[in-house]
């Protein structure tokens, strides 16, 4: 029994996949939460942009189909 704890416990120790993986998702999490953080606070900006942008290619005939 002692025998295959000890097994147990060295190949734990070996594996790396897990502590891969959770950092891996650590960085997503804090990626994807700036990038919500980036639009909330500039986002009111993009509306006004994106509403600009709009009303100048309605008001030109660019020849489009």
């Amino acid at each position: 029994m002692r025998m295959l704890i000890s097994n147990l416990m060295a190949r734990f120790n070996r594996e790396e996949d897990g502590l891969a993986l959770t950092e891996y998702l650590i960085l997503l999490g804090l990626l994807v939460g700036g990038v919500v953080a980036a639009v909330l606070l500039i986002g009111g900006d993009l509306n006004a942009a994106w509403t600009s942008w709009s009303d100048w290619f309605a008001s030109n005939n660019l020849g489009a189909p």
